[in-house]
């Protein structure tokens, strides 16, 4: 998330302002798997949003960006890293179900042979979930959240039975939105200061509005779940950097 230094932008001659924004046009219409949104509201001006299969690659995107004679006008406000997760709460209880059944010792070395082999399967029966492309949609809504896990509820002292149940029945709530919303869920335990990650995708703003309310009355959100800043952009093409930066 950045925000633009338009004092010091308008500052710039016009023919320089030509050349930086064709150079950042180019390289951003050269980057696959990345998009670009105008933020509404105080908490910024762009936020560029990247899918990337390593952290490698993350870390080029943005060096890339930083290079740009643009990036002498770009503020950054906040960031967030995450990476794409797939619930897997029916599979990974009936895995160790079924390996409970078979006295197999927990984190044993056929244990953690069974679970990575059901992982394998899981990703490739899944691929285009867990490497998916940013979706075309005209609006994203990005907020991070967390699961309680103190006061008078902790999620991760749930059993594992009980938090399958709550989570089937929150996500049957997303599931009638699918049409209008795609939602993209991130883990960053370890890579952020909140847990999850949530990008929701819509050509129509109110319908983030309309999905979040319901589910704040979800049983899994109305006593577990704590909510992050949330961010709303439009997406602009690369030729479209022009139009918004030009003065």
């Amino acid at each position: 998330m950045m925000r633009f230094r338009w004092t010091a932008w308008k500052a710039l001659p016009p023919a320089e302002q030509d050349a930086a924004i064709a150079e950042a046009a180019a390289l951003v219409a050269g980057m696959q798997h990345s998009a670009v949104y105008s933020l509404l509201g105080h908490k910024g001006d762009l936020m560029f949003v990247h899918f990337r299969r390593s952290f490698e690659e993350l870390n080029q995107a943005e060096i890339a960006l930083a290079k740009l004679r643009l990036s002498d006008f770009l503020e950054p406000t906040s960031s967030y890293l995450s990476m794409v997760e797939l619930g897997l709460y029916d599979s990974t209880l009936d895995l160790y179900e079924g390996l409970a059944k078979r006295e197999i010792a927990p984190y044993s070395a056929e244990w953690k042979q069974e679970v990575e082999a059901q992982l394998v399967r899981q990703r490739q029966a899944m691929a285009p979930r867990l490497w998916p492309a940013i979706p075309d949609r005209k609006y994203i809504c990005f907020y991070p959240m967390d699961r309680r896990r103190g006061e008078s509820v902790n999620w991760y002292r749930v059993p594992m039975a009980e938090r399958k149940r709550m989570m089937h029945e929150h996500g049957m709530i997303g599931r009638r939105y699918a049409d209008e919303v795609k939602q993209i869920i991130t883990a960053s335990i370890g890579f952020d200061d909140w847990e999850w990650g949530v990008d929701l995708f819509a050509e129509d703003p109110l319908v983030f509005k309309k999905l979040i309310y319901e589910m704040r009355f979800d049983e899994v959100s109305a006593l577990y779940a704590l909510f992050g800043t949330f961010y709303v952009g439009l997406r602009l093409q690369a030729a479209e950097l022009g139009s918004l930066l030009k003065t």
